[in-house]
């Protein structure tokens, strides 16, 4: 069949975006994949489809309808589901302003619930809603709740201590020693987390550039490193912000990736906001099979 795409990012984590308005398609992980693919399709970190809220596969998606008109369908870089894209989350917003289907603040459905939007200027806010820890006793007692191996870096020979959150999706952060050079890092095998997370985990790797600044490589499940990863921002700033005692004051961060600068704000009641910016690249068709 013909496949209408956008093709857009956020702060260069890519995306193929496939307007499915009146809800026709059932994309299967091969082909959600085969879009993905950088050499024989499109080429993103992810797909997403774009569908009302009302025609949606899971039934706690469709619940949402009445608070939200439109579900972001995200699929990761393998095809597997995902439950839902940070930066993701602005592109998806982009494409429905500019095609007249939304105002300037509204919300949107995803697998992790209602995401607020709005747009100032040339940032598109994203609130992304509560975070938890995962293992929030032994984090406070320790420091920590699990350890991180890099098969390929620099000089390393011993796991990192890290932390693990949830954001609707899971993450663990790593704060590297001091004598570790973020750059030097080799994240194209995933980093081994222990103890193993039930679905999987985004992992970051973080280093405190100054106060309210930090720099973030990652490594995202089912995908790889990305240039960026909007959750995994702002999981970051968690991060640093627990180790520094004030997680639950408010608080502001910028937060360098190699894709572009994200600003993260933690607010009161455990919740976190996610501002950068969003750019649709190019539209376009394709035959899937």
């Amino acid at each position: 069949m013909t496949l209408r795409f956008t093709k857009g990012h956020g702060t260069e984590n890519d995306f193929v975006l496939v307007p499915d308005l009146d809800a026709e398609l059932d994309l299967t992980p091969s082909q959600v994949a085969l879009l993905a693919d950088r050499q024989a399709g499109i080429g993103g970190d992810g797909v997403i489809r774009i569908v009302r809220t009302a025609d949606a596969a899971e039934e706690e998606v469709r619940a949402l309808a009445g608070e939200a008109e439109w579900f972001m369908d995200y699929r990761n870089h393998d095809g597997s589901l995902a439950q839902m894209c940070g930066n993701g989350t602005r592109v998806f917003a982009t494409w429905l302003r500019r095609e007249g289907l939304i105002g300037d603040e509204f919300s949107i459905a995803t697998r992790a619930g209602l995401k607020g939007i709005r747009f100032e200027g040339e940032q598109v806010v994203t609130h992304m809603g509560q975070w938890r820890f995962v293992d929030e006793a032994k984090a406070q007692a320790q420091g920590f709740d699990a350890l991180v191996h890099v098969e390929e870096a620099e000089e390393i020979t011993e796991p990192y201590s890290a932390l693990s959150l949830d954001l609707g999706n899971p993450h663990t952060v790593v704060a590297l020693p001091p004598n570790v050079n973020l750059n030097g890092l080799r994240l194209r095998r995933p980093p081994a987390v222990n103890p193993v997370p039930p679905e999987g985990s985004n992992v970051e790797f973080v280093r405190v550039l100054g106060p309210g600044r930090i720099s973030m490589r990652v490594h995202e499940r089912g995908v790889g490193e990305t240039r960026s990863c909007g959750t995994g921002v702002c999981a970051a700033a968690i991060g640093t912000a627990f180790w520094s005692g004030d997680v639950d004051a408010s608080s502001e961060y910028t937060v360098e990736v190699p894709g572009g600068t994200l600003r993260v704000r933690l607010l009161p009641g455990r919740e976190v906001e996610l501002a950068g910016p969003a750019v649709l690249v190019a539209d376009g068709t394709t035959t899937l099979v």
